[in-house]
């Protein structure tokens, strides 16, 4: 088998608020792929829907946690989901976060025989990618998966992840994105979404290594750390943005859109997609 093609574009979405008719919506604007977030279930019901309800789009997970869907579950649901809709299903999986899980031990260990499960099961390299941040879980991600899905990054992050994977394995970054000009509106948003993942110690230790401080990590986080982590401005800047990852070595880069309140995920899509396909 082979890695399904996922474009340079693609949307990241939590599977809670994901529908047929979105799904349908974003493969109709011209986007690569659907990542659906929010640890998915094993059973990849989430996923499978989603897929009976496109027709070319590359459909993922980002991502299935380890800890809470055994592997091969995972992989049962996998083969199910290849023989219903094949050739566009790609299975990331992780190990998620210390805080959220009690059984959280050992990751790269649980991780590396997750995958032999997999291998075992026969769900093939090709198909699965591995959310990795850190060095060790990169090269394990090149060495053992199709590649990485790096999740709260930058293009600084996507440069360091390429040189450590090297030419070959895909990397498909993460980016958060708020369509507002205002900065003080746009910060008000994404420090909304940012704020569960400031005190989460995997994605501490990561941004830390990018050279963020106690400081910008500290609640509600700085405007260095927001302006960093989540795009906003002109069309012109958000598109330079989302560049900037491909120019640092990404081969596609999944958008996750913050919403303001109520609004229509549909329109910010098309309105995305202008400034970024093509």
């Amino acid at each position: 088998m082979t890695t399904p093609t996922l474009g340079e574009i693609g949307v990241w979405r939590n599977g809670a608020t994901l529908t047929a008719d979105l799904a349908a919506s974003v493969e109709r604007l011209g986007y690569g792929a659907l990542w659906i977030g929010g640890s998915p279930a094993g059973e990849l019901e989430i996923p499978e829907q989603v897929l009976e309800a496109t027709s070319k789009i590359t459909v993922a997970t980002g991502i299935v946690n380890i800890w809470t869907a055994g592997a091969r579950q995972v992989a049962t649901s996998f083969h199910r989901v290849e023989r219903s809709v094949p050739g566009r299903f790609l299975l990331g999986v992780g190990a998620g976060h210390p805080e959220a899980t009690k059984e959280f031990a050992a990751p790269y260990t649980a991780l590396r025989r997750y995958l032999d499960t997999l291998d075992e099961c026969g769900v093939p390299r090709e198909r699965r990618v591995l959310a990795a941040l850190g060095p060790k879980v990169l090269r394990l991600a090149g060495e053992r998966t199709a590649g990485a899905h790096p999740y709260l990054t930058t293009p600084e992050h996507t440069r360091q992840a390429r040189k450590i994977l090297g030419p070959g394995p895909l990397l498909a970054p993460e980016q958060k994105v708020v369509l507002s000009e205002d900065p003080v509106a746009a910060r008000e948003l994404a420090r909304r979404a940012l704020r569960p993942y400031l005190g989460l110690r995997n994605y501490a230790a990561n941004l830390r290594r990018l050279g963020f401080t106690d400081d910008d990590l500290s609640a509600p986080g700085s405007d260095r750390l927001v302006d960093a982590l989540v795009l906003h401005g002109p069309p012109a800047l958000v598109r330079r943005g989302v560049r900037a990852h491909l120019e640092a070595g990404a081969d596609h880069v999944a958008l996750q859109v913050l919403h303001a309140p109520n609004a229509d995920p549909v329109t910010d899509y098309a309105t995305l997609a202008d400034v970024v396909l093509g």
